[in-house]
């Protein structure tokens, strides 16, 4: 039976994405993965008269957002790509983030949607035009600035030279040619210029692995040089895992420092991992989006137009840091400073 709920869910997102009679929506998925979101979100193109077609390919064992970032059964698929090319708006169920077939799509002006989370998150988070403003707000900062830093009391303290690359933002749609955002989302993020990221990050306990769907229990320090992690030092358990994770993919590009950023979603959760029972379907959201935190990241770099197509990508969302534009605090102990980007006050439960 179709979920009207999800339905009328689907529907006001895609008229967020702007989408009409005039726009052509095409639903990409494999297998039975998210078969609910498949027909749903076709229904509610039909209702918004928007014509629409869904592609589903088989599935491959291992691939996917939650493994090898990249690597999709899209890969050397042409027919399948020239297809979804046609198309105005692409819903992805599938998980095509930091692969060669997302950019070679987006890059002809069709727009992709990634939908991957649970539908509770997906209503919870929904986006809002306020959310957009914020955090574009943040992106004219982010873009005009030339170092980013970012320390906190327990000895991070790391330099990123930027300006080489640009400024991704998601806030959960997109109604511009070309874009790619995530539904839902509430962050914003660049890449540190090649080879200019140095420092140390110290990973403490409520930090959060997104990869392993797991908050820090012992200190980890990992000492940068180049833009490359070069040292993971740690006595517990954590530090063990990291390096263990990141040697099993038999790639030195894995050691490479990604994306920096920092979270403005007010209504996203830290606590979420700890209370959700759906840690294997989902990308984990509400870690990268939650308000004030400093999301520190390794691996492939492709989002942001760089070379690195490494496998291996770790999210680290960071609580209780202060993030610097050129010497101008943004974010402070995890509180957001700039008027422009804070967010209206949460209610308060009776």
């Amino acid at each position: 039976m179709m979920d009207l709920d999800m339905v009328a869910l689907f529907e006001a997102e895609l008229l967020l994405c702007k989408v009409g009679p005039d726009q052509t929506v095409a639903v990409l998925s494999e297998g039975q993965v998210r078969a609910d979101y498949a027909q749903a979100f076709l229904v509610a193109a039909q209702r918004l008269g928007a014509p629409a077609f869904h592609l589903n390919l088989p599935s491959v064992p291992s691939v996917g957002p939650l493994h090898q970032v990249g690597r999709t059964p899209l890969a050397g698929n042409r027919a399948a790509i020239e297809a979804l090319k046609m198309a105005d708006i692409v819903i992805d169920l599938m998980g095509l983030l930091f692969s060669q077939e997302q950019n070679e799509i987006t890059a002809t002006g069709t727009r992709m949607l990634l939908v991957w989370e649970p539908f509770s998150v997906l209503r919870d988070l929904f986006p809002t035009t306020d959310l957009r403003r914020r955090v574009e707000h943040g992106e004219t900062m982010l873009g005009s600035a030339r170092e980013l830093r970012v320390t906190s009391p327990h000895g991070t303290d790391i330099r990123y030279r930027i300006g080489q690359y640009p400024v991704m933002t998601e806030y959960g749609y997109t109604d511009q040619p070309g874009r790619w955002d995530h539904f839902p989302s509430g962050f914003l993020l660049t890449q540190g210029d090649d080879g200019a990221v140095d420092g140390r990050v110290v990973l403490m306990p409520g930090d959060i692995i997104n990869a392993f769907r797991r908050y820090i229990q012992s200190p980890v320090t990992l000492t940068v040089e180049g833009g490359m992690v070069t040292t993971i030092e740690g006595d517990g358990m954590d530090a063990a895992l990291l390096r263990q994770y990141m040697d099993s993919f038999g790639d030195p590009r894995a050691y490479a420092v990604s994306h920096i950023g920092w979270g403005l979603n007010e209504r996203a959760n830290w606590h979420h991992f700890a209370a959700t029972r759906e840690l294997d379907n989902e990308i984990g959201v509400h870690a990268l989006a939650f308000y004030g935190n400093v999301l520190f990241s390794t691996g492939p770099n492709t989002e942001l137009g760089g070379t690195n197509d490494t496998a291996c990508h770790l999210d680290m969302p960071l609580r209780g840091c202060s993030l610097y534009l050129d010497g101008q605090l943004i974010v402070e102990d995890g509180r957001i400073l700039p008027p422009d980007m804070r967010a209206p006050a949460r209610p308060v439960a009776a």
